[in-house]
């Protein structure tokens, strides 16, 4: 029987992508190409680095599909602070977007039974999948030469469990996938700085129903004297949940 509640492909071979992209950049660099990118992104911060590293090697469309965010005026901000971020980095090459459909019902769809995984477990790993499918697709139809994800830059995300996704999709959809971890070479580091530099705004959250209840939960337990946790949070509530993702996705 499968467990939900606990957090597959902790015990996998580690793969070091880094390296792995960075052998790509300088075959690219060498051989003088500028391969067309179909880069999903999850948020504008977590973009903001990926866009000023990859622009000098790719042709780059940012493709901004997130069933997941809530509410619905979470996503509208996120978009737009996506488009903003866009028309103000000063890049060699310009970047396109394009954005997807905000369907929140396939999200709830997918999280069905999944209620009660605790943040960065099998109902994530489900959503990284459902959003980096519908990339795969995108990159299929678009005709790109690539496909990947901004997700790997948060420390909250498995970069190994996105990239094993992102290469499966890569063999069902005919598009390569580009592996990464962009976390590295500090790229979160750097993204948290260029956020600062553009004003971005920063949830606080990684942007679903789930993880906006986690944060209410850190924000109520924090004692505000010492910053750690005062009391046990009580069990979510997962009828009231599924009563509010219906209304949402109407």
């Amino acid at each position: 029987m499968e467990d939900k509640n606990k957090t597959p492909g902790a015990s996998a071979r580690k793969v070091n992508y880094q390296k792995i992209l960075d052998k790509l950049l300088e075959e690219l660099s060498r051989e003088g190409r500028r391969p067309s990118l179909l880069l999903h992104s999850c948020c504008a911060p977590c973009s903001s680095y990926v866009l000023e590293y990859l622009s000098e090697y790719f042709d780059i469309t940012v493709f901004y599909y997130n069933p997941n965010i809530y509410p619905r005026e979470e996503y509208a901000e996120r978009v737009r602070e996506q488009q903003r971020l866009i028309g103000a980095m000063h890049l060699a090459h310009p970047v396109h977007f394009l954005e997807g459909a905000y369907e929140p019902r396939r999200f709830y769809e997918m999280a069905e039974g999944y209620e009660a995984c605790p943040e960065g477990g099998e109902r994530c790993f489900k959503c990284y999948r459902l959003r980096l499918e519908e990339a795969a697709r995108a990159a299929k139809d678009g005709g790109f030469d690539y496909f990947t994800t901004t997700l790997s830059i948060s420390p909250l995300k498995n970069a190994g469990k996105l990239n094993e996704i992102g290469l499966e999709l890569s063999e069902e959809w005919g598009v390569p996938y580009l592996t990464s971890d962009f976390k590295k070479k500090n790229g979160y580091k750097r993204s948290v700085e260029l956020s600062e530099v553009y004003g971005l705004y920063r949830q606080d959250y990684c942007g679903c129903v789930f993880s906006r209840a986690e944060a209410q939960k850190r924000r109520e337990n924090s004692d505000p004297r010492t910053g750690t946790s005062c009391r046990r949070p009580e069990e979510a509530d997962d009828e009231k949940r599924r009563s509010e993702w219906r209304s949402e996705a109407v």
